[in-house]
């Protein structure tokens, strides 16, 4: 018999029962759609991962300050003010693999003031020019400070998206001045819209200025020991600007303006923002970093770091490491759906054997071979699910879609689940559908015949 003729017969077979059919291909319907679904979204929260992390940098590093133990307790981070401005200068002139580096300084709870609107920032940094390349900032109008205006502690300011909305109803700030902790501020530029991160925090709600001028007219010059030994000096609004308490800073010569600050020798940062020459050297980089602050901070062997290092990739790692886990356990579900869908192709076609016995008896009397009738029954299977796979995949990215309109779930098409899906439909039916056929392919004729 030609292989035309039996593909005939198969699919005349299924037309016999269309609502069966169609209830057999269910749960390879919904299988498919299942993968396809987990598929798209899977893969639209790693493109989500990746372009998160391209926010705050590719190839970038943070170094924080380590901690310290007292009477046996963990301080925290940040409990050790190892970190000091002459350790970014360092970093980047004795590390090959670092190709910028930029001191940070942390301010929080700081109100912002404009007229008779007040704002108090999720985000304020003092940072260097070299800060907004590093983590990827791009400018929506006005300019970035220089770093001129960095060495003589200017007061300018950069901010988010939220700041102008929020304390400037939407206008543009730009030549305004606002006011931070009795300190005023002109605003230079505005920074072009991030939206949230991977934590869910506002980028745009965020004041970036020099970070000599957040340590010394903002925050307080921070000085003290490497060991961890700390005081804040210029804490009242009447004090920001005097260098005193310490006798061996250099005094402000009578001549120079009030508003020009004498960096002390020894004024402690919060963070060192660094980048790679190639995101790829990240990991280098790092190596490079630690080796030369242990000798800058003197740190024996036997020491622990003074310092923690991350870098992007550390939440690239992270981050896709958690989205691969729910992936596959997603997908576990998915294929255990697509396990029953076959497990019920497989019943479906032992009941289409036994109800068809008498037929099978009559095409093997008129000449039909074991192997006319296997193809046969293996042809229909593999019809199931190759057409339950076709309808599986529309369905999955039409639910996919829904999720994206409705929850507002990024999603990311898979042409490889796709392709995926038809060679597991077609697997499916070959193997759920092999021992039916053989199955009714070793019938005896005269046997069949005599069914009732």
């Amino acid at each position: 018999m030609k292989t035309t003729d039996t593909v005939f017969m198969s699919l005349k077979a299924l037309l016999r029962n269309p609502t069966r059919t169609l209830l057999t291909m269910l749960g390879i319907i919904i299988g498919i759609a299942a993968v396809i679904t987990m598929m798209e979204i899977g893969q639209g929260s790693s493109r989500s991962i990746r372009e998160s992390i391209e926010k705050m940098g590719a190839g970038s590093g943070l170094i924080r300050p380590g901690w310290r133990r007292a009477a046996g307790v963990n301080m925290g981070s940040g409990s050790v003010t190892s970190l000091l401005p002459s350790d970014a200068e360092a970093i980047l002139r004795e590390c090959p693999t670092v190709a910028m580096v930029s001191p940070l300084v942390r301010a929080s709870n700081m109100q912002v003031v404009f007229g008779s609107a007040n704002w108090v920032p999720a985000q304020m940094y003092g940072v260097a020019p070299e800060y907004f390349t590093i983590r990827d900032w791009q400018l929506g109008e006005g300019r970035f400070f220089s770093q001129r205006e960095v060495d003589i502690n200017a007061r300018v300011c950069l901010v988010g998206q939220t700041i102008v909305n929020e304390v400037f109803g939407g206008a543009s700030p730009l030549d305004c001045e606002i006011r931070i902790r009795d300190v005023t501020f002109r605003v230079i530029g505005v920074l072009k819209t991030k939206g949230a991160n991977m934590m869910g925090m506002d980028e745009d709600d965020v004041i970036m200025m020099p970070w000599t001028t957040a340590r010394m007219r903002i925050t307080g010059r921070r000085t003290g020991s490497i060991t961890g030994t700390t005081s804040t000096l210029a804490q009242k609004p009447g004090e920001v600007y005097p260098v005193k308490g310490v006798a061996f800073y250099p005094e402000q010569d009578s001549n120079l303006s009030t508003d020009t600050l004498v960096m002390p020798r020894f004024t402690f940062i919060d963070q060192i923002v660094f980048s790679a020459t190639d995101p790829n050297l990240i990991d280098k980089a790092r190596i490079e970093v630690t080796a030369l602050l242990r000798e800058r901070h003197g740190l024996s062997a036997s020491q622990e770091d003074d310092f923690r290092i991350h870098s992007a990739s550390d939440f690239l790692r992270m981050m896709n490491s958690t989205s691969k886990l729910m992936s596959n356990l997603l997908l576990g579900v998915a294929i255990i759906s697509l396990i029953v869908g076959g497990i019920g192709i497989m019943n479906i076609m032992l009941v289409s054997v036994t109800e068809r016995t008498r037929e099978i008896g009559l095409r093997m009397a008129v000449g039909a071979r074991s192997r006319d009738i296997l193809q046969q029954f293996l042809i229909e299977a593999v019809v199931l699910c190759l057409v339950g796979g076709i309808l599986g995949i529309l369905l999955g990215h039409g639910a996919a879609l829904l999720v994206e309109s409705q929850f507002n779930w990024p999603i990311e098409s898979s042409p490889a689940a796709v392709a995926a899906a038809f060679i597991v439909s077609v697997s499916i039916g070959i193997v759920f559908g092999f021992y039916p056929a053989w199955k009714a392919s070793k019938l005896d004729p005269i046997e069949a015949l005599r069914y009732e």
